[in-house]
């Protein structure tokens, strides 16, 4: 019996490790208050990354399920965690001075990032609806503590109100669709309502799947699930909207992945239509709404809704290749954004942090390396060729392409050029206008990390896309 349990154990050992981290960051938080923050926030990043390089080790192994098929370990589920444990230590890293500045550093907000986090990771090795609902409600109300992070605003409170408010609709949504499909195949099992699916695609499939993605919808702020979006991004501290604004995506857009060309891959029909809708109103509110938006946080927010949009085309192709699409976008998207929120931390002036886009006026004349991060990564966002993101944006056309929608992959051609203009007015504002009052020297590390980024994003970075696009291949081969 032990061996079994043990057995079952090994192949989780990351999800082990961030558990029993947690339990004992929050015993010793508890007693020694917040003097412990600092060293709390240490000892999560380096579990975080200690966990990324232990998966890593088992890159070559075979899938694994564990704990009766609830979990599976394959190289879909690898890439993921990989991908969260090191952006949640990037947000722990890059937002541990804006915190101290601002006053409101505790303990509990590096443990609150360990908890979403291990949430994040049952999503996306969930072969069970129950495992998918148990991880999801997991990040989800770690998610909920954050966005309210900072009780002295006033705006934050309001923001984490809402989302909490918006998230449990959405939970309810979710639970209805997935009660629907268990009713239909008599199973939660991801291989036995795969089964159900091969033999009757009923009714009663369809409206189940049709409630679970619009559940999962809201995670990934997908119009017209995406209400919550601008006000919580604005509202949360910065290093907490950067953590919204990567991990919590990834997550949610490789389960949807895994749940649709999974369990429901024979009725890609039914679900395609949903995916296009989603996906043509996401690209066109988030482009469009960005446009009149003031606020860096906001159009931080409406990027996500557009980006979200290219997304879904990949995975509205249900191809293989689509998939492939999909993961190398999304890791391209996750290295663009947590450079560009750390060349949002990186701007404050002495009377506080800037968030009007207005105010970054001249930002090449006085900080021109950042000036110069933030426009390559703002260049490559929007899929200005040659950098990185426009051929992010092309594998996923090409993928649209090949599954039959040539329109959908030209509608999202042109909405680029519509997002290339609020990507640029904020680069004209940095290289044109006169300079506002100078900023107050950062940390290092979020001039580098920004650097880092967006040196990612150039020509001269050629293993990156080359890396990303193999080890793309090799995950979503996972699931074809």
């Amino acid at each position: 019996m032990m061996t079994s349990f043990m057995s079952n154990l090994s192949p989780i050992g990351p999800e082990v490790a961030l558990t029993l981290t947690a339990l004992a960051l929050l015993v010793g938080g508890a007693m020694r208050g917040e003097r412990a923050s600092n060293m709390i926030s240490w000892i999560s990043v380096a579990v975080l990354v200690g966990a990324a390089i232990f998966g890593l080790k088992s890159a070559g192994a075979d899938p694994v399920q564990v704990f009766g098929g609830a979990l599976i370990l394959d190289k879909l589920a690898l890439f993921a965690k990989t991908a969260i444990l090191l952006s949640a230590a990037l947000v722990l890293v890059i937002g541990a001075g804006f915190l101290q500045i601002e006053k409101i550093i505790k303990y509990e907000y590096a443990i609150l990032i360990l908890l979403a986090t291990l949430g994040m990771m049952v999503m996306v090795s969930a072969n069970d609806l129950l495992t998918l609902y148990v991880g999801l409600e997991l990040q989800s109300l770690a998610l909920y503590v954050l966005a309210a992070f900072n009780r002295s605003s006033l705006r934050a409170s309001e923001a984490g109100l809402k989302y909490f408010v918006l998230g449990a609709l959405s939970s309810g949504l979710l639970l209805y669709g997935m009660s629907m499909i268990y009713g239909f195949a008599g199973t939660t099992r991801f291989a036995g309502i795969a089964d159900a699916a091969h033999l009757d695609a009923s009714m009663g499939l369809v409206i189940g799947i049709v409630f679970v993605l619009s559940g999962l919808a809201f995670k990934i702020s997908a119009v017209p699930f995406h209400m919550w979006t601008p006000d919580v991004y604005q509202g949360a501290p910065t290093p907490v909207t950067a953590f919204f604004a990567s991990a919590p995506k990834f997550a949610a857009i490789v389960l949807i992945a895994r749940l649709l060309l999974g369990p429901f891959a024979d009725m890609m029909v039914q679900w395609q239509q949903v995916l296009v809708a989603l996906s043509v109103l996401s690209m066109t509110v988030g482009y469009f709404g960005a446009i009149m938006q003031r606020n860096i946080k906001r159009l931080m927010a409406y990027s996500s809704i557009a980006n979200m949009g290219y997304a879904m085309i990949a995975l509205a192709a249900g191809s293989q290749r689509g998939l492939e699409a999909l993961l190398l976008y999304m890791g391209l998207y996750l290295i663009t954004t947590l450079g560009m929120f750390a060349c949002i931390l990186a701007m404050r002036q002495s009377e506080g942090m800037v968030e009007n886009i207005d105010d970054l006026a001249g930002l090449s004349q006085t900080r021109p390396g950042l000036a110069l991060s933030f426009s390559l990564l703002l260049f490559s966002i929007s899929g200005l060729p040659p950098l990185a993101g426009f051929f992010g944006k092309l594998y996923i056309f090409l993928a649209a392409v090949e599954g039959g929608l040539l329109w959908l992959a030209i509608y999202g051609a042109v909405l680029s050029v519509v997002g290339a203009f609020y990507y640029l007015r904020i680069v004209k504002i940095m290289w044109f206008d006169e300079a506002a009052p100078a900023f107050v020297t950062p940390a290092f590390v979020l001039p580098l990390t920004a650097g880092v980024a967006a040196f990612f994003m150039l020509p001269g970075a050629v293993w990156l896309l080359p890396a990303l696009e193999r080890w793309a291949q090799a995950a979503s081969a996972s699931l074809f």
